[in-house]
């Protein structure tokens, strides 16, 4: 099964980037705008007026250290796994970052290797103190 991986050094505590990856109030500083707290600690993000709709559930959360999500559903992203792992670095934190058990490398996987990238840099420039906002606004995707 084909994984995205990307990692990227971010001047910022693991315990404040950890804020940001692991719950809906972090993600929507970087990642959409429209996200909700579900039951059991889930969270939806939705996507261009929610014609698109990601439920992610929480599967190992380890403050400071990493965030596991499990994505129940979202187009290509049901059954597959987001993993923020996190590791002190001189600079404050090295990222890994992975969204693993994709079925298939498609055009889709591509595009969505592309937009982790884009994500990855704002969630930089949110934990570094730029507040950049979501990438994806009620507007659509904000550059």
């Amino acid at each position: 099964m084909p994984d995205i991986r990307h990692s990227i050094e971010i001047a910022a505590t693991p315990e404040s980037l950890f804020r940001l990856v692991s719950a809906a109030r972090g993600l929507s500083q970087w990642w959409a705008e429209d996200t909700r707290e579900a039951e059991k600690g889930a969270v939806e993000l939705g996507f261009f007026n929610r014609a698109t709709t990601y439920r992610l559930h929480p599967e190992g959360m380890a403050p400071g250290r990493s965030a596991v999500w499990r994505c129940d559903s979202g187009k290509e992203w049901a059954g597959t796994r987001i993993v923020f792992a996190l590791e002190q670095a001189n600079s404050g934190t090295l990222l890994r970052f992975e969204h693993a058990a994709w079925r298939e490398v498609t055009d889709y996987f591509v595009s969505c290797n592309t937009t982790w990238g884009g994500l990855l840099f704002r969630l930089k420039a949110a934990a570094e103190g730029k507040n950049p906002g979501p990438l994806f606004s009620a507007g659509g995707i904000a550059y």
